[in-house]
Formats: C-alpha cells, sequence, structure tokens
C-alpha cells in the first residue's frame, strides 16, 4: 500500500498541482492579504468571501521536526523526516511536510528551508530541503500565548448550572484484553448491562443513549446508538453520537445537558474499542483497511499518519521552549505502569524503569514505545441519572462540578497551538470559570493519556504546574503519585491499562471518588478531574462526592 496522496478538489487543487512549474501557491485574501491554510472559502481574519492565490518564494522555517521510524510505506519507507515549515512570508501558515536531503541529526528549529516538489500520479508534493543557510528564518508564535489563554474564556451565562441536575449514578467495564476476537458490540452490551446493574436499574429504564465516535471503523466501534437499540430493543426518548464533541467523554457531557433540558432522566453512556482485534484480523487478511488511496488529511501524504506525528511536533517545541526532556516524559509512563501493577483489569502489569522506558524501540522523535497507548479490545459504560432520582438508587451519585469545553484553539491540527496538545488550554481555563474549586482541592486526576505528551499538557493546562514547568514538577515522579500532589491516572492509564479512550479514566475516577478502588486507592479522595480528548475538540470535567 502506497501512502495515501491527496483528493483534489476545486479548493485546493492550486496547491497540489503548483508543483507543476515548480511555484508554491498558498490561498489569499484579496481584502487583507492574509495567507490561508488550509483553503476555506472564507478568511479567518476578516471573514472577507474575496479569496484568490498568491505565488510565494517557497522558502520557509523549520518550526519543528521529528523522525519517524514506526509508521511507512513502500515509497515512504522509515526512516524519514516529518515537519512542520513556517513559510518566511507569513509564519501562521505552517505546513506538514518531509524534510529530504539532510542528516536528521543536523536539523534544527528554525533551519530555513526550500521547497523541492515530488511527483507522485497527478499530485506534486510540496518537500522542503536546507538551503545551507545559517541564519535563522522567522518563526510562528501562538495565536494565543498560553499563559494568556484564560483572557479569551466567556464567563458562565447563569449562576443556574446545568452540571447540578445530574450525577453519575453507574459503571461498568466489560473484559480489558489483547486479541480477544469477540464482536465489539458484545463487549459493549458486557459494560451496558453491568453499568446499568451498578446503578441499581434495568435497561427499561434507560431512556436515552450517547456514545463517541458512533462509528465502527478501524476498530473504533461497534456501530453506535444504532447497533446497541437493534441489539437491547430499547427505546429512547433522546441519542447523541458523533466526533464533533468534547472528545471522548463528550458523550457524557451531552447526557448532562440532556438530562437539565428533561429530555431523558437516565442515559447510557458507552464507549467501545477493538483496535487489537482489527489489527490481527488485518494481518490475517480477514478485513480491510478504511478509506481508498486518496484523502482530505493535510497530513497524510507526508506519512504523517498518526496523532503521533502532530504530537511529537508539539513535544519537540515543548522541549525547545522549556527546557523539558525525555525523562520529564518517562515519569508519566513510569507512574502509569507503578500503578498498573495494582490493577488486575491492566493489560500492561511488569515493573518499568527509566532504563526500560529510555531504552524502548523509537516511534516517532522522542516518543518512543513507552510514550504510546496500547491497542486493546474493551468497552466502559455510564449511567448519568437525572439528580432527584440519583440520590434514590443503589450506590451514592458522583456529582459533576463543573465541565470546560470552550474552543480557543485552532482545530487544525498542523495550525494550532505550538508547545502544548491542542485542545487542552481552552477548555482548562474553562472549567476553572465554572466553580469555586480550584486546582488544590483537587483529589485525583484522571487526565488523557493516548500519549505521555497529552498528560504533561493537560497537567500544565489544568494548573496543577504553571505553563512551561513540568520539568521541575515532574522530575522523580514523586508529584503525581498516588500519595504526591496530584495523583494521576491511578488505574494506569491508558499507557498500560488500555486504550479505552477517555471513557476508562471516568470509570475510574468514580472508582476512587466511591473509594473502590482497592490496593490503587487515594485515602479521603473526594474531588476528580477527569479530561477527555485533545487534538480534536475536547472537554473537561471536574467531579465530587457530597461528603
Amino acid at each position: 500500500m502506497t501512502r495515501p496522496l491527496p483528493e483534489l478538489t476545486a479548493q485546493n487543487e492550486f496547491f497540489w498541482t503548483a508543483g507543476g512549474d515548480g511555484v508554491l501557491r498558498i490561498q489569499e485574501c484579496g481584502d487583507c492579504n492574509s495567507l490561508i491554510h488550509p483553503p476555506q472559502p472564507v478568511c479567518r481574519y476578516c471573514h472577507s468571501r474575496n479569496m484568490g492565490v498568491r505565488d510565494v518564494s517557497g522558502r520557509a522555517t523549520i518550526s519543528a521536526f521529528t523522525v519517524n521510524h514506526r509508521f511507512g510505506f513502500p515509497d515512504l519507507p522509515p526512516p524519514y523526516v516529518v515537519a512542520q515549515v513556517a513559510l518566511v512570508e507569513d509564519p501562521r501558515v505552517r505546513l506538514t511536510t518531509n524534510i529530504i536531503d539532510c542528516d536528521p541529526d543536523e536539523l534544527a528549529i528554525g533551519q530555513v528551508v526550500e521547497v523541492a516538489f515530488e511527483k507522485v500520479e497527478d499530485v506534486w508534493l510540496p518537500l522542503f530541503r536546507p538551503t545551507g543557510d545559517t541564519r535563522t528564518g522567522p518563526l510562528p508564535v501562538d495565536e494565543i500565548a498560553p499563559t494568556d489563554v484564560a483572557r479569551h474564556i466567556r464567563p458562565p451565562l447563569t449562576t443556574d448550572k446545568f452540571e447540578e441536575k445530574s450525577a453519575i449514578t453507574g459503571i461498568g467495564m466489560s473484559r480489558i484484553g489483547r486479541r480477544l476476537m469477540v464482536p465489539p458490540l458484545s463487549l459493549t452490551i458486557d459494560a451496558c448491562q453491568a453499568a446499568v446493574a451498578d446503578a441499581g436499574l434495568t435497561m427499561a429504564d434507560i431512556d436515552g443513549l450517547a456514545t463517541y465516535p458512533g462509528l465502527d471503523t478501524a476498530g473504533m466501534g461497534e456501530g453506535g446508538v444504532t447497533a446497541l437499540e437493534g441489539a437491547l430493543g430499547l427505546r429512547p426518548t433522546w441519542i447523541n453520537g458523533g466526533m464533533d464533541t468534547f472528545g471522548p467523554g463528550g458523550s457524557v457531557i451531552a447526557a448532562m445537558t440532556a438530562i437539565a433540558a428533561g429530555l431523558a432522566r437516565h442515559v447510557l453512556c458507552f464507549r467501545t474499542v477493538w483496535e487489537s482485534t482489527f489489527h490481527q484480523l488485518l494481518k490475517e487478511g480477514r478485513t480491510a483497511p478504511p478509506g481508498g488511496p486518496r484523502t482530505t488529511s493535510w497530513q497524510m501524504p507526508f506519512g504523517a499518519v498518526s496523532a503521533a506525528h502532530t504530537l511529537a511536533l508539539n513535544a519537540q517545541r515543548h522541549f525547545h521552549r522549556y527546557g523539558t526532556t525525555k525523562e520529564t516524559l518517562g515519569w508519566i509512563a513510569l507512574n502509569q505502569r507503578a500503578n498498573a501493577a495494582l490493577n488486575p483489569t491492566a493489560v500492561y502489569r511488569d515493573p518499568m524503569t527509566m532504563d526500560d522506558y529510555l531504552n524502548a524501540r523509537p516511534i516517532t522523535t522522542p516518543f518512543g514505545l513507552y510514550d504510546c497507548d496500547v491497542p486493546c479490545d474493551g468497552a466502559v459504560a455510564v449511567v448519568v441519572s437525572a439528580i432527584d432520582a440519583a440520590r434514590d438508587l443503589r450506590k451514592k451519585p458522583v456529582l459533576f462540578e463543573a465541565v470546560g469545553t470552550q474552543i480557543v484553539e485552532r482545530t487544525d491540527w498542523d495550525q494550532s497551538t505550538l508547545t502544548h496538545e491542542p485542545q487542552t488550554l481552552g477548555q482548562a481555563a474553562h472549567l476553572w470559570t465554572r466553580t469555586t474549586l480550584r486546582p488544590e482541592d483537587v483529589d485525583v486526576a484522571e487526565l488523557y493519556d493516548g500519549f505521555t505528551f497529552n498528560c504533561l499538557s493537560w497537567l500544565e493546562a489544568l494548573g496543577f504546574c504553571g505553563i512551561g514547568e513540568a520539568k521541575d514538577f515532574l522530575d522523580g515522579g514523586r508529584a503525581i503519585a498516588r500519595d504526591g500532589v496530584i495523583p494521576l491516572n491511578t488505574h494506569g492509564g491508558q499507557l498500560s491499562h488500555g486504550r479505552t479512550h477517555g471513557m476508562g479514566l471516568i470509570h475510574e475516577a468514580v472508582t476512587q471518588l466511591r473509594g473502590e478502588a482497592g490496593e490503587r486507592q487515594v485515602p479521603g479522595a473526594r474531588v476528580a478531574v477527569v479530561s477527555s480528548g485533545g487534538l480534536t475538540p475536547s472537554g473537561v470535567i471536574l467531579m465530587r462526592t457530597d461528603e
């Protein structure tokens, strides 16, 4: 399989075919003269519809790069360099590309490069190579500095908080494991039945269903609400599903709003993954990869096929600006593994040392194997109930204190925040406007860790340490241990427990607040924060008990 090539459209063809005459072309606003990328029908700066195309010099500055070792294609074998380069005409415009004709060890942020087109079928891929110029070029700056995000947060519109009108009353989890080789819908049903029973309800009580992402693609779901309703014969008055929501935990936030609006009383939220089995079936030729030879992605034609590539670029800029090191990320991985050792449902429970972490096979620099979460099979379900009903059910309800959902940063993966995972800073700042509690009031933090750098970004965004201070805060791992300043991902996180895409974090937060976590229990846990997602729109939830 060759790398995915861009799908040509009337809107983007000028960009992907510009190499035919060797000139790089970028969309331009005819009124304010801003360069716009990716191409849009409107200028994001002045909202003019007077859009055209400008020939640019083809010179750019490396704003970040990563050396890919894990992924590849016959026409693009690893190792290769994935980079973001900022155009000298307007550094706000960054292109994902490959750096060619170079020694990766000699590349540096700020280095000047020039375009060199490569023709593949009917497209010309704009690659870049060093110019030999020893001067540094103009680097991009954050559209909003990480320390200024809070100034852009909208205040609550009302003192009547929708968060107070519902609570979590039940949680359930299927088996979690590698290559379970069972139908994903079977895992979903196991988790849902467990959650409903945990709440002391029956399926007849469920009048709402919510899920993320509602798809069954490449091991990422069971088919959504339609599949579950078809299997169980439910008759919900309200349903919700999709990827354009507040991350994988967006189903829970949606359920809260539905209950507050009086549309449902008991909403069953669920998330299923079966990536491990899917990849095994793929190896055996028993299923086919999704999609086709063409893509709408602006990253995949350059071999940037994983979120790992995008986050690696942000991590490198964090390293460059704040002095963060690979060992900094290592303390997160070691913490998660230590917690997983106490969790019988975790996929990886064997002890891990810093040497083990540092010597693991590289994936895409600075990430190695243990910086990445564990593909697995499993399902998690949560019942969200109206608060008046919740207080009469089997277990003491876990209450919602606040949510954070505001989008402040751009959602384009390679045009967004420079030094943190995109979609963490805004949502975190929004959370604290909806509560009088503060970071020092939080007893446990279950923070999204698709990669170690996700966790670092959330720790800084939520204020457990200052922006750029993670290196010192994480050093030695003491601050994030179960008896530390902020116990982190107490079940092992996605790095060791398994990639349950955020819902496993909610499950663990409820378990801790109920005092049901056994050996890994944080004594006196009364307040928990759970973050969900990143890169794509994300969300963060603050939960508490009323004890």
